[in-house]
């Protein structure tokens, strides 16, 4: 679930930021000069600042410590980026990815230079990986800043690395008693407050943020949206595939057993029960990461660890479907939110074998119990294999007919059903309540075709990003002038700019019309880029939204 760049641009980017020239550009933050690195096709890079103290020692398994200066260094070397918060392996990541506790790192693109009065826009992206995976390293905003200056609206782009796993995300009730849930959520909000902080002297305004993600990143940026908080931090909003309710929000203990697993995994806590926390601050690092990977084998649900519900003062104190309706939710701050065509397939990997509707049925208990009793959750299971019937030509991928790819024809019947509840329902449903309320909503559907991907994952979760980001490598139907890849930018970075993806520079494209009453959403295709209805599997989502508590939404 997590967006990745092709290991040669990060070997190519590595080259270009990490040369130093007698022309670095420099930033002065406080009594600090931070020193950076051109790159040579017109942008700048700040990498690795630290925007928190380290969170090890005492401060592991804590809320964040701010820390918006560099005390009293006289020069700081920001040429590369930070090293990523501890994970397992993953095959969207380097396998040689660099990687430690003291993690909590920001890093700023910008036009070459820029002064501080500059005050332009600031997009501030929060990567994805399921909550237990993911780095900045790995996406490379050259494109993205040059694509702005061409256009000439020009804009800061920033990153940041956040807790991941078990230290991002505890679990359990001694986390709650202790006030110690959604570590990464706060990360993020604390990350956010430097850019507030510091922007400035990177030529950004901190009054023009617009803070946009994917996936788990999406599900942050619609998580932070949704707090009173938001409006001091952000101006607007981009949600790709991921609206709050997306990995469902439970209570602490929806996953006590996988927490447990960590737990009983790290030596330093055998046969400690009564203080958890205490016992893991004792571990090393190494001991706490096999103690995560450890658990890995057993995970319960389709994420480990995760944002939960954190009581009436927390960042998340109700279920987001219910925090939306509410009238201040958002304080209608404008946002863009949109899907690719299958994002359901990568939920639902060939591999594990799905064959039969109690095979879904297992995966959707496992996935949102306990949010509604079993008997409510089997009743809107029985409706939902109704709505969703095992027929190919009805399944995800969708439009590819009867065509079951060599695999079980279970798969496609799972795919449509399990991506409509975790993505392009709650996509629905943010932009008609939103639009409701007045909010600005433009929403879209990417249905480009990826013909590297194999057959049965058609256009999948995660197809969008080299688009937004430029990667030529792997965007294949992205390159060239007036391709959708400049498309996608253009619509991006106009919203950035003016709040509106129609500015009329940069490539010409279709007018984007807001969602508002006539519920019409932007197709994002190189062939056919145009407004279409919002009214696909109607009756379908309209079940699915209805009865979004069940599922924990």
């Amino acid at each position: 679930m997590q967006p990745t760049l092709t290991h040669s641009l990060q070997l190519i980017l590595w080259t270009l930021i990490s040369t130093t020239r007698s022309s670095a550009p420099q930033v002065k933050l406080g009594q600090t000069t931070v020193i950076g690195s051109a790159i040579p096709s017109g942008e700048e890079f700040f990498g690795g600042i630290p925007y928190a103290e380290a969170p090890i020692g005492d401060l592991r398994f804590t809320r964040p410590v701010p820390k918006f200066s560099l005390g009293n260094l006289s020069t700081f070397d920001a040429t590369s980026f930070g090293k990523s918060c501890i994970q397992p392996p993953s095959p969207f990541t380097p396998v040689d990815l660099p990687l430690s506790e003291d993690c909590l790192t920001i890093n700023v693109f910008r036009p070459a230079g820029l002064t501080p009065g500059a005050s332009i826009p600031v997009m501030a992206w929060i990567f994805g990986g399921s909550f237990f995976t993911g780095t900045t390293i790995t996406f490379n905003a050259s494109s993205l800043v040059s694509r702005s200056i061409t256009r000439g609206t020009p804009i800061v782009y920033v990153s940041f690395n956040y807790r991941l796993g078990p230290l991002g995300f505890p679990q359990g009730p001694e986390a709650a008693a202790r006030g110690l849930l959604n570590l990464g959520l706060r990360d993020q909000i604390l990350a956010l407050e430097w850019v507030q902080n510091n922007i400035a002297a990177f030529g950004g305004d901190p009054a023009k943020v617009t803070v946009f993600g994917q996936s788990a990143g999406a599900v942050s940026v619609a998580l932070l949206y949704l707090t009173k908080s938001f409006s001091n931090l952000a101006r607007a909003a981009i949600f790709e595939s991921g609206e709050a309710g997306t990995t469902g929000i439970f209570d602490a203990n929806k996953s006590l057993e996988q927490w447990n697993i960590f737990v009983n995994n790290t030596p330093t806590c055998a046969g400690n029960s009564s203080d958890q926390f205490s016992c893991l601050r004792a571990a090393t690092t190494d001991q706490l990461l096999a103690a995560e990977n450890a658990g890995l084998g057993a995970t319960v649900g389709e994420f480990p660890f995760f944002p939960v519900l954190d009581g009436p003062d927390g960042i998340i104190p109700e279920l987001p479907s219910d925090r939306l309706r509410s009238p201040g939710a958002g304080a209608n701050i404008p946002f863009m939110s949109g899907s690719t065509l299958d994002d359901g397939t990568l939920f639902v990997a060939a591999s594990s074998a799905i064959t039969s509707a109690a095979q879904i049925v297992d995966q959707l208990n496992t996935s949102f119990y306990p949010c509604a009793s079993a008997s409510a959750l089997q009743n809107a299971t029985d409706t939902l294999l109704e709505l969703y019937p095992n027929i190919p030509a009805l399944g995800c991928p969708f439009n590819t007919g009867n065509d079951t790819f060599g695999i079980s024809p279970v798969f496609k019947q799972a795919a449509a059903l399990i991506g409509d509840i975790v993505i392009q329902a709650p996509r629905r449903l943010w932009s008609k309540t939103a639009s409701a309320k007045g909010t600005q909503v433009f929403s879209y559907i990417f249905t480009d075709p990826q013909p590297e991907n194999p057959p049965f994952l058609g256009v999948a979760h995660l197809s969008e990003i080299p688009y937004v980001y430029g990667d030529i490598t792997v965007a294949a139907n992205g390159t060239g002038p007036g391709t959708l890849s400049e498309i996608v930018q253009d619509y991006w970075l106009s919203f950035a700019n003016s709040l509106n993806p129609n500015d009329g520079k940069g490539a010409p494209r279709p007018n984007w019309e807001p969602y508002g009453a006539k519920q019409r959403i932007m197709q994002l295709n190189s062939t056919n880029t145009e407004m279409i209805p919002d009214d696909f599997r109607q009756s379908q989502m309209a079940f699915i939204n209805k009865n979004a508590a069940l599922f924990c939404q």
